[in-house]
């Protein structure tokens, strides 16, 4: 793409103000909140109902497929001109007028780093609902819920250097770039990078951006990074050769090889104490376990390692081929929708795969010459409770801290530390008419995942305790006086709940500054 043509259209689309608040400003929330649905009516008649303005028309071209005249063009886009948006291939000539050739949305994506959600412009190929037919095989997606979680999961320290594993339209590349210091983003497709280098000066993130060719980490070969986010083409794939391959969704392995791949891989480019994110499916053959079999590639890492494995659902073969199918643009009732869900299924029944998870893995490197990096610590969980919408990077990394912390343990240390239990747990009682032992205590959290923990009096009564004050050992021993339990059985179940407890948010090691005995300073 010509680069300074899309300075060009950076500088018209500022002066249109094409941003999400001023599109739902003009459409109203209720016409705007269909038209993401891919409803297009509401706001179709809300514009009829306006003045004509640069922003009216944008909005028509880019956000509900219609053709406009040049001229009209022209006029929203008066620095590029109607011209060079067909140079850029924004738009295409049709007997009706110039439609778009390519999607172009304000997005505004969370991101924990920030104190607000950044605003991007992105470019990328037609969605589904503008598309108007099948997606081309090298088609660039925009942002969709994956990538928005992948971002909203992601660590907000600084690093010197990030990389972006399969970059596709580059909106992650730009979010790496908040964090400072250097972003690398790769790709195996040269039409994702072209258009993900455009996005990047759209943005004025050009300088902090640099964009490479390669399958996984070839291009990347030697470098140690502090930051790896990824949201690789994980999608299982029947490599019957007879549906289309898109290469955003599809890389081009047996079954959930190339997620296992980057998990094998990846950790040996992380720098000591250097994070990688990445979201992944993985499969579940008839009488194994999938989050099992995630474990298995990461102990055949060759890096010490820290990781934790979130499923965050679980499918069924036929629901997991349905979706895949409909993503490409065939519709249920079809020719083509019928033979990709038979692909599908006669590959899953073949390899005899009864179910597909859905979520991340977290790893961060460890420092092999310290003393606690011994050993890797592998924790894997299925959770579907509801992500927290308030700084979750954050919050995740504190559970991911806590968790590996309190899993490096002795017994012993985590009875000498003095715990904090988080601001957002409750308990909850369940009593019956007329008695005042409950019947039944539950922990709550809602942050970073929403939990509910049975616990019994004694682990409940220890983590109402645990507000820096005394060390868990202190607080086990209390609590077998008061409630007359052996000490070394309150001690053996406090231990135990304080490792559950903290991979769940709910509890951490208080640290030296938080606590006022000169001893732990």
């Amino acid at each position: 793409m010509d680069l300074e043509l899309i300075r060009h259209l950076r500088a018209d689309l500022r002066a249109a103000d094409y941003r999400s608040a001023a599109v739902r400003g003009l459409l109203g929330e209720d016409a705007d909140a269909a038209r993401r649905r891919g409803v297009f009516v509401p706001a179709a008649r809300a514009l009829a109902e306006r003045d004509a303005s640069p922003l009216a028309t944008l909005i028509r071209v880019f956000l509900l497929g219609e053709a406009v005249s040049a001229e009209l063009l022209d006029a929203a886009l008066p620095t590029l001109g109607a011209q060079g948006a067909r140079e850029l291939e924004l738009v295409a000539d049709t007997p009706t007028g110039l439609r778009a050739a390519l999607s172009l949305n304000p997005e505004t994506v969370p991101d924990a780093r920030a104190d607000t959600p950044p605003e991007w412009w992105i470019l990328s190929d037609l969605d589904d609902q503008l598309r108007r037919g099948p997606a081309r095989p090298d088609h660039v997606m925009g942002v969709g819920g994956a990538t928005r979680s992948l971002i909203a999961q992601a660590p907000t320290s600084d690093a010197a250097l990030s990389l972006d594993l399969g970059t596709g339209c580059g909106i992650v590349a730009l979010h790496l770039a908040l964090r400072g210091g250097r972003v690398i983003a790769t790709d195996i497709s040269d039409r994702a990078l072209r258009l993900a280098a455009a996005n990047a000066v759209l943005n004025r993130m050009e300088h902090a951006i640099e964009f490479r060719r390669g399958s996984l980490l070839t291009p990347v070969a030697g470098e140690r990074f502090d930051l790896i986010l990824s949201n690789p083409p994980f999608v299982i794939t029947p490599r019957t050769g007879d549906g289309p391959v898109y290469e955003y969704r599809d890389g081009g392995l047996v079954g959930d090889a190339l997620a296992a791949a980057v998990v094998r891989e990846a950790p040996a480019a992380l720098a000591p104490d250097g994070t990688l994110l990445c979201l992944a499916n993985w499969e579940t053959p008839w009488g194994g376990n999938g989050l099992q079999r995630v474990g298995e590639w990461l102990t055949a890492a060759a890096v010490p390692l820290t990781a934790w494995v979130i499923e965050r659902d679980r499918v069924s073969p036929a629901q997991y081929a349905e979706t895949w199918a409909r993503d490409g643009g065939a519709r249920p009732g079809s020719a083509e929708f019928d033979a990709l869900l038979t692909g599908w299924l006669d590959d899953f029944a073949a390899r005899r795969i009864v179910a597909i998870g859905l979520g991340s893995i977290r790893i961060r490197r460890e420092d092999a010459a310290a003393d606690h990096a011994a050993e890797s610590v592998i924790h894997v969980e299925q959770a579907t409770g509801a992500w927290s919408e308030d700084a979750l990077g954050q919050a995740l990394e504190r559970a991911f801290a806590a968790g590996s912390t309190a899993a490096r343990f002795s017994d012993t240390e985590v009875l000498a530390h003095r715990w904090l239990v988080s601001d957002s747990v409750a308990e909850e009682r369940v009593h019956d008419p007329g008695s005042d032992a409950p019947r039944a205590i539950t922990l709550v959290t809602d942050r970073p995942i929403a939990r509910r923990v049975m616990a019994d009096p004694l682990l409940a009564a220890a983590v109402g305790a645990s507000d820096g004050d005394l060390t868990l050992g202190q607080i086990a021993d209390a609590l077998a006086q008061l409630l007359e339990v052996a000490p070394a059985a309150a001690r053996a179940a406090v231990v135990a709940g304080a490792r559950e407890l903290a991979w769940l948010g709910m509890l951490r090691p208080a640290l030296p500054d938080e606590v006022d005995d000169p001893a732990n300073q």
